[in-house]
């Protein structure tokens, strides 16, 4: 199922299921605990009331405490870069205050002359996970675009600031559930023109074995975001730009860039 967050005209928040275009309208406050209560409406969800997509403000899907990234994650990547395949998850975080919804812009600060997208998996965390209960745990699916400043980056040499800025995660629009996350195509497009396409199944790290890898470091809370890490082909972004990420199975994530 896919759920989404939004607002309506009335500026009521609400959560629902989309499916073929149209928001089916939930009676619940957030989607995670829409989730935890799935079996119970999966078949009856289509009698409430309804609003088309293009009729609403849609919302970032969870509010996450943190945002865990994973640097290079793709087999093709790595070769992209000339890179021997890491031994274990490169990791390193983005603040809560980045993340932003599809439609909202992306704004480059005038720090930085270099900006570049990156299409990645987001993992969405549905109950706390530590290193104590990570043998067992739930998570659903989203769409992450990890916006980078790639000058501050080379620059720092370390990489907080160049991935932190205010608008530099875009997430949503939807959370997916029942979905095999490591085979879906993943691409990316600028102003409607292919710039990545590949596959999660050329992700050097599986969704799980992340969650267990970061759970043994720090505690994932409800609602915390995991960024999977991006295919070959990133590119440069300019001011005007239109940026879409799309996953087969979970949808497109766009943003203007201003």
């Amino acid at each position: 199922m896919k759920y989404i967050r939004y607002k309506t005209s009335n500026e009521e928040e609400y959560v629902g299921i989309v499916e073929n275009e149209k928001i089916y309208r939930l009676k619940y406050s957030s989607i995670i605990e829409a989730i935890s209560h799935q079996d119970s409406f999966k078949d009856t969800y289509q009698q409430n009331q309804h609003d088309l997509i293009e009729d609403v403000k849609i919302l970032v899907p969870v509010n996450p405490t943190k945002v865990v990234c994973v640097g290079l994650n793709y087999k093709d990547h790595a070769n992209e870069l000339e890179m021997t395949l890491p031994s274990e998850p490169l990791l390193f975080m983005k603040p809560a205050s980045s993340v932003i919804s599809t439609r909202d812009t992306i704004i480059y600060p005038e720090d930085t002359q270099k900006l570049d997208f990156e299409a990645e998996l987001g993992i969405v965390i549905l109950s706390e996970i530590n290193r104590h209960n990570n043998d067992d745990f739930e998570i659903a699916y989203t769409l992450i675009n990890d916006v980078t400043a790639r000058d501050l980056q080379e620059k720092d040499g370390q990489w907080t600031r160049s991935k932190s800025f205010d608008t530099f995660c875009p997430v949503g629009p939807v959370v997916v559930t029942d979905i095999n996350p490591s085979n879906q195509r993943i691409y990316s497009k600028v102003n409607g023109e292919i710039k990545q396409d590949s596959n999660t199944k050329n992700m050097i790290f599986s969704p799980e074995q992340l969650v267990k890898y970061i759970s043994n470091i720090m505690t994932l809370c409800q609602g915390d975001l995991i960024a999977t890490g991006t295919p070959p082909g990133i590119d440069h972004l300019n001011k005007g730009d239109t940026v879409t990420i799309g996953i087969e199975e979970i949808g497109i994530l766009e943003n203007y860039v201003e």
